[in-house]
């Protein structure tokens, strides 16, 4: 699924939404790339556009967990891991590739997931 990201109007980090609701934060680097993440922190869901960027790299606003914006690996632990989406150049627009929305789980299948540690 490709998500318009829209016109940054002097900004170097915005929000967008896919048409099903998930929210993707976009960060303008000081190179002129940009780069498309979850929206959410990995660790406890704090908002990544209000983080600070630098070096190719955003800092969550609520407990300082780095991400690198390249890769979605986490520099402050191995425990977590941002989802990083490609930016495409779609008839001189910019979009996101989101993929397709996660499978809706039943509460028995949520519940199993979270038993086996998968949530």
């Amino acid at each position: 699924m490709l998500v318009p990201l829209g016109d940054p109007a002097g900004r170097s980090a915005w929000t967008v939404e896919s048409p099903d609701g998930r929210q993707f934060a976009v960060f303008l680097l000081d190179d002129g790339s940009v780069r498309v993440s979850d929206a959410g922190c990995p660790h406890r869901g704090g908002p990544l556009v209000e983080g600070r960027v630098r070096d190719g790299e955003v800092r969550c606003p609520w407990h300082w967990y780095r991400f690198d914006l390249d890769t979605g690996e986490c520099r402050t632990t191995d425990q977590h891991h941002l989802a990083v989406h490609p930016v495409v150049e779609r008839d001189g627009e910019l979009d996101a590739d989101v993929g397709d929305p996660p499978p809706v789980l039943s509460w028995s299948e949520r519940l199993r997931a979270h038993a086996q540690g998968d949530s």
